[in-house]
This record gives structure tokens, sequence and C-alpha cells, in this order.
């Protein structure tokens, strides 16, 4: 096993990478002098004026981002229009989808799950399905949800609930399918009946294998509603992210992937401190 690293010489390390880098993009992004190459009119069609100047970058550097995400956090959660509302309005509508397709997923999921791992039978006859639908791109279910459900908002977590369901109800029939032989044999000698056996004896040992699974569908369906909330529109990060291109506000995206990484990072870190808590050691 290797050897732990110390907290204080990793964060180090990251420090100056991220200093590096920063220094970096702030270079780089300067105005350089002359009148630069010439511009492809369709990219400078798409992208206005900032591309037709050639010889400057619309991309801001990280001073000015700072600037710009001290300017936003300052007050995140304004109201003034439809479509003029605070970055953590946004976050919050998002999460919201986000939570109501994952608690779905999870009471189909996991129940299911139990009832494949403890079932051969039931394993088989719906491994088939299972596997066909899978692979299925989620934002491929969107068109479909849209036309059956005919709301913007419910169509979003539908696609969640799809893409959450996968990665829990296989990872809770792997590990109930895989709990011990002899504790099973224990319960059956003692005479426990089929639910407290699953309660007492499957659940607890299955617990740190479900968590993962709803550790990874967490991930895929912040992922996700991102890009739903583009095709649907209306509230949501991933539409306010499309709304600041077309207004070409370079600063604001770059900002909104940063807030999509940090949630996405303290989510995951949420359901970590959860499967640490229900990991059990011989």
């Amino acid at each position: 096993m290797a050897a732990k690293v110390p907290f204080w010489r990793a964060a180090s390390v990251s420090l100056l990478i991220l200093a590096v880098l920063l220094m970096a993009w702030e270079y780089a992004v300067l105005p350089r002098a002359g009148g630069g190459a010439a511009v492809d009119p369709e990219y400078a069609a798409l992208l206005g004026q900032a591309a037709a100047q050639g010889g400057t970058t619309p991309m801001p550097g990280p001073s000015a981002i700072w600037k710009r995400l001290v300017e936003l956090l300052s007050d995140p959660f304004y109201v003034r229009g439809t479509n003029d509302q605070g970055i953590g309005v946004q976050i919050a509508y998002s999460l919201l989808r986000v939570g109501a397709g994952f608690a779905l997923a999870a009471i189909v999921a996991i129940p299911l799950g139990f009832l494949i791992g403890m079932s051969p039978l039931l394993n088989a006859a719906l491994n088939p399905f299972i596997q066909v639908l899978r692979p299925v791109s989620p934002l491929a279910w969107m068109p479909l949800a849209l036309y059956t459900i005919k709301d913007s908002a419910i169509s979003s977590i539908f696609v969640i609930f799809i893409c959450s369901i996968w990665p829990m109800l296989l990872n809770t029939a792997f590990g109930v399918a895989s709990v011990r032989r002899e504790w099973l044999n224990v319960a059956r000698t003692l005479e426990a009946g089929t639910w407290k056996t699953a309660i007492r004896v499957i659940l607890p040992a299955a617990a740190p294998t479900i968590v993962t699974g709803m550790r990874i569908s967490i991930g895929i369906a912040w992922l996700v509603i991102v890009a739903a909330e583009m095709l649907v529109g209306g509230t949501g990060i991933g539409y306010w992210v499309w709304n600041q291109w077309n207004n070409l506000s370079i600063a604001d995206i770059v900002i909104a992937i940063l807030m999509i990484g940090v949630v996405g990072l303290l989510l995951d870190r949420a359901l970590g401190l959860v499967a640490h808590a229900v990991a059990w050691r011989e």
C-alpha cells in the first residue's frame, strides 16, 4: 500500500499548479498588437463583434472572471423576471429537479434491485430489458417525455429518473446477490423470516454497494440535468449557460462551469460520507 501523503503537502502542490495555470491563462488572453489573423465570416457571425475584431480575444482572464464572480455572488437569489434570475436561483431549480428524479429512481431501483438480487429467476428474466435500456442516452428520452408529459420541468425530472435508476439498480442487485452464503445460512438456522433476513442481514451487508450506486447516479444526474435544461429552457443552470452564450457572456459561462463542478463535488462528497458511515470492516 502506498504511503499516505500529508494533506498540507498535497494542498501546497495543488495551489502551486492552480497559480501556474491562472498566470498562464491571464497571459494568454492579453490583447496582442497588430491586426491579427483573418476571422472566418461564419464564426464572426456566430460570435458577433467580439470575433470580428480579430486582433483581440473575447475570452476573459481570471481577474475579469473573479470580478464577475464577486458581482454574481453578491446577490445570487434575485428575481427580476423570467429570464433574469440570479445564479443561486438557477442552481436551486436544477437541484430540485435532480433531487426529485434521484429520489424517484431510488424508490424504484433499490426495492427492485433487492428482488433481482434475491431471485436468480427474476434476474435472468429482467436482465435483457435492463441491458437494452441501460445504454440509451437519457437525452434520447427527452422528445418522448415532452410529447407525452407536455411539461418541460417534469420531463427533465423524468430524464433524471431514467439516468439515475440503472447504477442504483445494478449495484443493489449485485450487492444483494454477493451477500455471503454463511450469513444467510445462519439467519435460516435462527429461523429468521424473509423480511427479517432482508432487513437485518442483507441490507447492512449490501449497503456499501447500494450507496456506491447512488453515488454514481447522483454524478450522472447532475451531469445530465445541465444538458436537459439547455434543451427545454426556462430555468436551471443549464438554461443559464445557454442564455449566457446567446448573450456572449463568456465570463458567466466560465463561472457557471465552475459552479457546476463545485456543486457536483459537494453532492459526491455528501454521498461519500454516507458510504463511509455504512461501510463495515470484518
